[in-house]
């Protein structure tokens, strides 16, 4: 028996092609999915925070995707204005592109499992 959840993953999966982020790989998504949820409650994240993040990937790893998703468009740095060796990380356009595509899947999703 479908649910919304199984429609919802339906919908992302035939949207692949509209997707902003079809491209982006498993700890690509983990990492920008945590960093807009922490922008929209206002929080502001270091990179030395993400790269710390072990349950996601090795440091280097993380660093790698963090940089991978700057050259993407995805995240952009920003100095901290007290120390120049902070550099906070933030979502950019494509990145809110991103979160707009997925909300609208969910609640197509929604619509479907009524």
């Amino acid at each position: 028996m479908a649910n919304a959840y199984i429609h919802f993953i339906d919908i992302v999966e035939d949207s692949k092609r509209v997707n902003p982020a079809a491209s982006l790989g498993n700890i690509e998504l983990q990492l920008l999915q945590l960093i807009l949820l922490e922008h929209s409650k206002g929080q502001s994240l270091l990179v030395g925070n993400l790269i710390s993040l072990s349950h996601i990937g090795s440091p280097a790893t993380l660093h790698g995707r963090i940089k991978s998703l700057i050259s993407l468009g995805y995240l952009k740095l920003v100095q901290d204005q007290s120390d120049a060796r902070k550099k906070f990380v933030a979502p950019t356009n494509l990145a809110e592109k991103y979160s707009v595509f997925m909300s609208q899947c969910l609640v197509k999703a929604a619509k479907k499992g009524k």
